[in-house]
């Protein structure tokens, strides 16, 4: 840029592979090279919680986490001792349906190659899923497991913390309009300068297709969804979504989504409202007055929470 002029004011975005999935950042920004500047804020932030969460990275402090805590306690950064304590609630909230020692039993499956566990092992490390085993020392700083062969994995809440912090760096920098995204989850910063944003749905049986489309600002929105990571055998859908109480993955649902003020709130709550099912799921969503969700049954029928106007038509092929 020659000395003197002015970077004209634009959106800017990029999307790249992160957590497992695909992180992606629009914002706008009246200075071309400002607008840059945030959008690598944005992705090397993502990078630093994949390198401290992600389960697939021996060297994460998670892997660390799970190698080390039943047989003492592990000492903890207290960026992730909060979120595993926040994960602990929501496991309150729920009764169990949103439980971060799911990997006792996921950690078998290979959802690329086709691979699942036989039924003998789902049994015997289901007995391991429980969030009650899983014991934190605030004071000390540390996490510690009750049992032998706990393992923790938030991939259930990790991806709304790296949106909603992803945002809290654009406000920061001086953003007003923004949207990032990693895979289901999405926080809307402001709206799209006078305008609301419009976030699809996806068709859980239609690739590529929207079901459902939103007008939303400064607000988040998480989907879980049988179709992100999955295969099919013998007609049953296998997939990253289980049943504490099983082992197994969920079934009766299609898919859930939350809308609220906070992603890491409804990335986990999109979770369990798909384990609870539709009555069960709204109900919750029903006690929670700042959180809203749509679901689709296995069959493709649109439910509502009470606080949604219901578009027409309500039901899915």
């Amino acid at each position: 840029m020659l000395p003197g002029t002015v970077a004209l004011a634009d959106w800017f975005g990029d999307t790249r592979a992160l957590m497992g999935t695909e992180v992606h950042v629009y914002l706008w920004s009246d200075d071309a090279e400002k607008g840059q500047q945030a959008l690598e804020a944005v992705f090397d932030e993502a990078a630093r919680i994949d390198r401290l969460m992600s389960t697939y990275k021996d060297d994460s402090e998670i892997s660390r986490i799970n190698r080390l805590a039943a047989m003492s306690p592990v000492q903890t950064s207290e960026e992730l001792l909060q979120l595993i304590q926040r994960s602990l609630d929501i496991s309150v909230l729920t009764l169990g349906a949103f439980d971060i020692t799911y990997d006792s039993v996921g950690q078998h499956y290979d959802f690329r190659s086709g691979r699942r566990p036989d039924s003998n092992t789902v049994e015997s490390e289901r007995e391991k899923i429980d969030y009650r085993f899983v014991q934190l020392d605030k004071a000390a700083g540390t996490v510690a497991f009750l049992q032998q062969g706990v393992r923790i994995n938030l991939g259930g809440i990790a991806k709304g913390y790296v949106v909603e912090r992803g945002v809290d760096i654009l406000r920061y920098r001086g953003v007003q309009n923004a949207i990032v995204t990693a895979g289901g989850d999405s926080r809307l910063l402001g709206d799209r300068r006078g305008r609301p944003w419009m976030v699809g749905i996806r068709d859980p049986r239609k690739d590529g297709q929207v079901a459902i489309s939103v007008p939303l600002a400064d607000e988040a929105i998480s989907t879980s969804g049988d179709y992100e990571r999955y295969f099919d055998e013998d007609g049953i859908r296998y997939h990253h979504i289980f049943e504490p109480r099983t082992g197994e993955p969920a079934s009766g649902m299609r898919s859930a989504t939350v809308f609220g003020p906070d992603a890491v709130i409804t990335d986990a709550l999109s979770t369990s409202v798909f384990v609870l099912g539709v009555e069960d799921g709204l109900t919750l969503i029903a006690t929670l007055p700042d959180y809203e969700s749509i679901v689709i049954d296995a069959e493709g029928r649109v439910y509502y929470s009470d606080g949604l106007q219901r578009p027409v038509p309500d039901a899915l092929d």
